[in-house]
């Protein structure tokens, strides 16, 4: 199992973002957690200013400029950042939905929790699971 070093938080909203780097450092807090607010800002990021292309991607999917479904194809078709492990961080729980972005190339679907308790829980899962 691949040691998670770096990973990628593509979220619009701060508030979710915080909770998430904070939960991030209960369980490991030496991962590096770069962010970005939306799909436009990530890839411009990724394509430009990071000095390394992250362990894993945790993205959002309802956001401004490009949504979450439009940067996972996007960077599904770039060479060198379509092997990134993508996890969707979302709060949808749609079957449908979850079905649709593992074709398009997703690894894994969590789904935002109400309590830290519980995004802890399967974070550390995720994290443990080789899936990243």
């Amino acid at each position: 199992m691949k040691k998670v070093s770096s990973l990628f938080l593509v979220d619009d909203d701060r508030d979710d973002q915080d909770v998430f780097i904070d939960v991030l450092k209960e369980i490991n807090a030496s991962i590096n957690c770069i962010t970005a607010l939306d799909g436009e800002e990530a890839l411009t990021m990724l394509k430009n200013s990071l000095p390394e292309v992250p362990d894993c991607i945790f993205l959002d999917l309802n956001m401004p400029r490009i949504n979450g479904r439009q940067f996972l194809t996007t960077i599904k078709s770039i060479a060198i950042l379509k092997n990134i492990p993508v996890i969707i961080y979302t709060t949808s729980s749609s079957l449908r939905e979850k079905a649709e972005l593992t074709n398009l190339g997703a690894t894994h679907f969590l789904t935002k929790h109400n309590s830290l308790a519980g995004l802890k829980k399967e974070l550390e899962q995720v994290l443990s699971s080789g899936l990243v």
